[in-house]
C-alpha cells in the first residue's frame, strides 16, 4: 500500500480544467481566489488547487503581496491552496485591470495577454479540484506555493500535447483523461516536494518519509477496518508506544488512534459518493460493528448523517 496513491485516491482528485495563454510583453494577470471561479468552472469540487505549466518562453509567478519566482520552460507552479496570485512577463510589472476576476473557457480556447508584437510565453493553466472535507490531511501539509523547475521536455511535450488533442477532439472520455493528466502532474509535483523537504520539516508528507511513521501510516490506509490499537501499532513499527505516539503527532499533528479515526470517516465518505453500498455495509468496511455506531461517528464528524452526505453530493440529472 502507498499512503499518497491512497489518500490522492480518497480524497478523489477530480475535474481538470485548463485553459490556455500566450502572452506579448509587457504582460500581466492577477487571478483571484480559485474559490471565486469554482461555482463556474468546476461547480462539484469542495477545494481548487490551481497551477501554471510554462512551455515557451519566460514569466515570473506568484502570491498577491509576495515575491515573485522565475519560470523558465517545463516549469511548474501550483498553488495549493487557490490563493490569489500574479503572473506576468516581469517581477513587479503590472498592467491593465488590477484583478481578472473572470472565468476563462476551457481549452482549446486561448486567452491573449499583452499587444500585438513577438509572443514572450505561452503556459497552459487549470485547476484541480479534491474534497476537503471530512478529512484531508495532505491540504493541511502543503506550502500555498510550489515551484517546480523543468519538467522533463519529453514528459511537457506529451502533456501540452494530449491537452490539446483531447480538448479540441472532445472525443469520449476526454474529461476523464484529462483529469488524469492533471493528476500524474500533481503527483510528479508532490514527489519533488517530497525530495526536497528540508530536514526537521512536520507535517502529513514529512511522515511519509519518515521509517516508523510511515510504516504506521501505511498499515493504517492499508487497512482502515481492523481493530488497531496504538500497542499494535507500535510492535510492527518496531517502537514502543510512547515513542510511536509522541513522533507521530509531532510530525502529522494528531495522536494515531484520532487519525484513523478520521480517516475512516473520509474513506467513508468516498465509498458513499462513489458506490451503491449500504450505509451499514460502508461502516463495517471501515471499522464499526453497527450502522448505528458508524452513522454516529459519521455525522459528528461532518455534521450530516451518511444517507444526507450521499444525497448532498448525488450528481444533479443531466
Amino acid at each position: 500500500m502507498d499512503p499518497l496513491s491512497d489518500l490522492l485516491r480518497v480524497v478523489r482528485l477530480d475535474s481538470a480544467f485548463f485553459f490556455a495563454v500566450e502572452a506579448t510583453e509587457p504582460w500581466s494577470v492577477e487571478a483571484v481566489a480559485a474559490r471565486e471561479l469554482s461555482p463556474r468552472i468546476l461547480p462539484h469540487a469542495e477545494h481548487l488547487i490551481s497551477y501554471h505549466i510554462l512551455t515557451e518562453g519566460r514569466c515570473f509567478g506568484g502570491l498577491v503581496g509576495q515575491e515573485q519566482v522565475e519560470l523558465a520552460p517545463g516549469d511548474v507552479i501550483v498553488f495549493c491552496h487557490g490563493d490569489p496570485h500574479v503572473m506576468s512577463s516581469g517581477r513587479g510589472v503590472r498592467i491593465g485591470p488590477d484583478v481578472n476576476s473572470a472565468a476563462p473557457d476551457r481549452y482549446p480556447h486561448t486567452v491573449m495577454l499583452g499587444s500585438v508584437g513577438p509572443r514572450g510565453a505561452t503556459f497552459v493553466c487549470g485547476y484541480l479540484g479534491c474534497d476537503r472535507r471530512p478529512f484531508n490531511p495532505l491540504l493541511s501539509a502543503l506550502p500555498h506555493q510550489i515551484h517546480v523547475r523543468g519538467m522533463s521536455s519529453a514528459w511537457l511535450g506529451s502533456f501540452a500535447r494530449q491537452v490539446t488533442e483531447e480538448s479540441r477532439l472532445n472525443r469520449a472520455g476526454a474529461d476523464t483523461v484529462l483529469t488524469r493528466m492533471a493528476e500524474l502532474m500533481f503527483i510528479e509535483v508532490l514527489r519533488r516536494h517530497l525530495d526536497e523537504l528540508p530536514p526537521g520539516q512536520t507535517g502529513w508528507l514529512a511522515g511519509l518519509r519518515d521509517e516508523v511513521v510511515g510504516r504506521v501510516l501505511t498499515l493504517l490506509h492499508g487497512q482502515p477496518r481492523h481493530p488497531w490499537t496504538l500497542a499494535e501499532l507500535a510492535h510492527e513499527a518496531a517502537s514502543s508506544r510512547s515513542s510511536l505516539a509522541k513522533r507521530f503527532t509531532d510530525l502529522v499533528g494528531q495522536p494515531p488512534m484520532q487519525y484513523l479515526t478520521q480517516w475512516r470517516m473520509q474513506v467513508a465518505a468516498n465509498l458513499l459518493v462513489q458506490t451503491a453500498a449500504k450505509v451499514a455495509t460502508i461502516g463495517a468496511d471501515v471499522g464499526y460493528d453497527s450502522e448505528a455506531a458508524f452513522s454516529r461517528a459519521f455525522k459528528k464528524a461532518t455534521g450530516l448523517a451518511p444517507g444526507a452526505w450521499r444525497e448532498a453530493r448525488r450528481p444533479a440529472p443531466s
